[in-house]
């Protein structure tokens, strides 16, 4: 049977998190360095660049999760979780939960998060570092060498406002994948 696909808002999820915090299932769907730099305690670590049902259910048949338990999906914001609930629904006879805003609004909302040891640079900031450095390179590629350069940085725009819109990032998926990234999740 698929799985069921809901959302819950962060102040929900966070009442929740308080009262049974040990009992959660809650999968945390972000890279390695964001995990390294921060994650809420009692998560399980599956990044959704490499996240697969199988190792999922296996994972969740070790810890003795019933069917009728929901799993609660966190990231950053919101948007891998949706990503990876649309990726785990066929084959997990689960309820996915998404938990609205991520682990951003449930900072916000005063939730407190581990602090890890870890000195990576967050996704998000990486994708600006990339995006930025992309748009300044074909900025003086194309004052110094070619007009044509000047493509780059419209293309990097183009990207840009098509993240926004879509709330995906293709840039963002490939620096996840990067060994930096994904170092501990092989």
């Amino acid at each position: 049977m698929p799985a069921h696909i809901t959302s819950i808002a962060a102040s929900e999820f966070q009442q929740r998190y308080q009262e049974a915090s040990s009992k959660l299932t809650i999968i945390d769907l972000r890279t390695h360095a964001e995990v390294e730099t921060e994650c809420l305690q009692g998560t399980v670590h599956f990044p959704v660049q490499t996240l697969s049902s199988i190792a999922l259910q296996a994972h969740l048949d070790q810890q003795g999760h019933s069917a009728d338990q929901p799993i609660y999906l966190l990231c950053a914001g919101g948007p891998r979780a949706s990503l990876a609930a649309e990726k785990l629904k066929i084959d997990l006879d689960a309820q996915l939960v998404i938990i609205t805003g991520g682990l951003n609004a449930l900072k916000q909302l005063g939730v407190e998060a581990d602090k890890g040891a870890g000195n990576i640079i967050s996704l998000e900031r990486q994708v600006r570092i990339a995006a930025g450095s992309l748009v300044v390179i074909g900025a003086l590629l194309g004052l110094l060498v070619n007009p044509w350069f000047y493509g780059l940085s419209a293309f990097v725009g183009a990207g840009l406002v098509f993240a926004g819109i879509t709330d995906t990032c293709g840039m963002g998926m490939i620096l996840a994948r990067m060994p930096w990234n994904s170092a501990a999740s092989e």
